[in-house]
This record gives structure tokens, sequence and C-alpha cells, in this order.
């Protein structure tokens, strides 16, 4: 039997998902219980053809493994199809403008999914097409990859308020998105990273906020070990991301001290989990060690994008 969007679900159509912040708690936990049917029928062998008919464009100006392939299976599953479109393929790689290319691509499609590097241009994006667009990635938000992290913790813990995840790393769009969501949904969040890396003030403002209201934590430090005490979660991402390869090597210094390894997993709770978003530089932010241990869910976490992902795009975008 196929399942239908919810009616709390059909609120969310023909909106856009640029950042965590734009959503409810209550539309997020939706989203998650959805993810959860979605993926329990896909188990099952069970199709959910809620997209029949539907087309996603996918523009990427940065390349990517999980966000690419799951959005486009997950196009499939749901009966549409996804088109990959790669900047340097369309004219917004040759002069045309953003405006110009939203209101073309809105004639042609059901929904945009965008992976680049400016924040701004996506919010542009979106303010000029009159479909919905979903933000794949930014430098400065990673919302989809926190919806499926999300969706993870609460397959492992049974729950979200009250679990105490620590991200030990970079300051970056995945810090910025798990303080966020974390907070937004009752989690105790910790950050730590180095100084001169943490993240955005606005942000952290912002994600504080919302931790009041759910009766949560956020904590920013540049001790990793004060960060992991009594973790449920350990995060982590790579030190440079791309577009920083050129300080691959000045990081590397300053990161030398949050690296997540077997001695600092120690410091979290005896059943503490490891996070990591993908892809994984192995030795540099995490051991291989922890990374292939039995306390590592990065493999159930990667394939999570599908499901939550194909939970938005449903909500999004069918009829």
């Amino acid at each position: 039997m196929v399942i239908g969007v919810k009616e709390t679900l059909k609120g969310l159509k023909g909106r856009d998902f640029l950042t965590l912040a734009d959503y409810t708690r209550e539309e997020i936990e939706e989203l998650i219980d959805f993810a959860q049917k979605l993926k329990a029928n896909h188990k099952i062998g069970k199709p959910d053809p809620l997209l029949q008919g539907k087309t996603l464009g996918m523009i990427f100006e940065k390349s990517s493994t999980r966000t690419r392939v799951s959005f486009e299976v997950g196009m499939y599953q749901l009966g549409g199809n996804g088109i990959f479109l790669s900047s340097n393929d369309l004219q917004i790689g040759r002069g045309e403008t953003i405006a110009d290319t939203a209101q073309v691509l809105s004639g042609y499609l059901d929904g945009i999914m965008i992976r680049t590097f400016s924040q701004t241009d996506v919010e542009e994006l979106a303010n000029k097409a009159s479909i919905p667009v979903i933000n794949g990635l930014t430098d400065v938000y990673h919302p989809c990859q926190v919806l499926a992290d999300l969706l993870t913790i609460k397959e492992i813990k049974g729950q979200l308020q009250g679990v105490k995840i620590a991200y030990i790393g970079d300051g970056n769009n995945m810090a910025h998105s798990l303080m966020l969501g974390g907070s937004m949904l009752g989690m105790d969040v910790a950050i730590a990273s180095p100084k001169g890396y943490q993240p955005d003030e606005e942000i952290v403002t912002e994600a504080s906020k919302r931790a009041d209201q759910s009766d949560a934590s956020l904590l920013i430090t540049d001790d990793a070990r004060e960060a992991v005490q009594q973790a449920d979660i350990i995060y982590t991402d790579v030190w440079a991301s791309m577009g920083q390869e050129a300080e691959q090597a000045k990081r590397e210094v300053a990161f030398a001290d949050f690296q997540v390894n077997r001695e600092l997993m120690q410091l979290a709770k005896n059943e503490g989990n490891f996070m990591h978003c993908l892809p994984a530089h192995r030795g540099e932010e995490v051991t291989a060690e922890v990374m292939d241990g039995l306390q590592s869910v990065v493999f159930q976490q990667a394939e999570n994008r599908l499901h939550a992902q194909k939970a938005l795009l449903a909500a999004l975008m069918s009829d």
C-alpha cells in the first residue's frame, strides 16, 4: 500500500528548503517521521510513487557523491526523474544571471536542488524561482545532511530530546546546520573548534535562541575534550572543505588537537556513536580505528540521505 503525504506535511508543498531555521520544530519532526515510513517501505520493497511525472533539476557547482546519487535515486524511487545540471553545462556558467536561470528552469521543472558555494546565490535562485528550491550545500549551511543526521540519531537513540552531540572540527556549514537542527530538536550541542575557526557568531546566537526554546544547551569551546564529555554522538568533518585546499597544511597544524581518535571517544558515553558527513580523510580528522569501529554509524548515516531527502522531496513537490 502506497503511503500518502500526511495532511500536516501538505503544508510544506511549494516551500523552499534553504536552512533548517526556516522550518519549525514540528515540521522537522514530521519530516523525520515521514522519512522513517518511506525507509520502512523501501526495505520491504513497497513502492511510494508520490512524484510520478515530476522532474527535479540538480545544479552542481561543487562535485558530490552522496548528494547526487541520493537525490537522483530518490527521485527515481518516488516515480519521478532527476536531471544532473553541471554549472559548466548551463548558461549560468557563461554569465546568464541567476534570476534569468531561475525563471527559465521554473518553466521546465517541478523543483531545483543546488549544491554550490554562495548562500546568497541560493537565496536569489529561490526568490526568483516559482518552484521549490532545495539547498544541497553551501559554504554556510548543509541542511539536507543534518536532516539525515537527525533521522539517524533518532534510529539509534530512540529520541532526540536530551541527546548530546559533540561536533569536533571546523566551524563550517556542518557545524552551523548541526547547531540549528540539534538545538531546535532539544539536543544538547557542543561545538569544539580551534580559535579562528569557530562558527559564525550570528548563527551561534540564533541556535542559542532555539536551544532556550527547546530546553536544550549550546556550548562553543576550543577544547575538544571538554566538548565530548558525556556525549551520545561524536561528529566530525574534514578540516579543509572544497575551496579551502590551499589552506590544507595550515589547517593540519591548527586542528592537530581535534582529531577524533580512540582516546577522545573514551571521554564520551560508553554507548556513544561516531558520525561523519563524509567523505572522510582517514588519519586526519578521524582515525581509521574509529571510522571502522563498532561505535561508528557513518554508513547508516550516509544511506539515510536517501530516505530523508525522499521525505523532503515528496513534502515539497507532491500534489
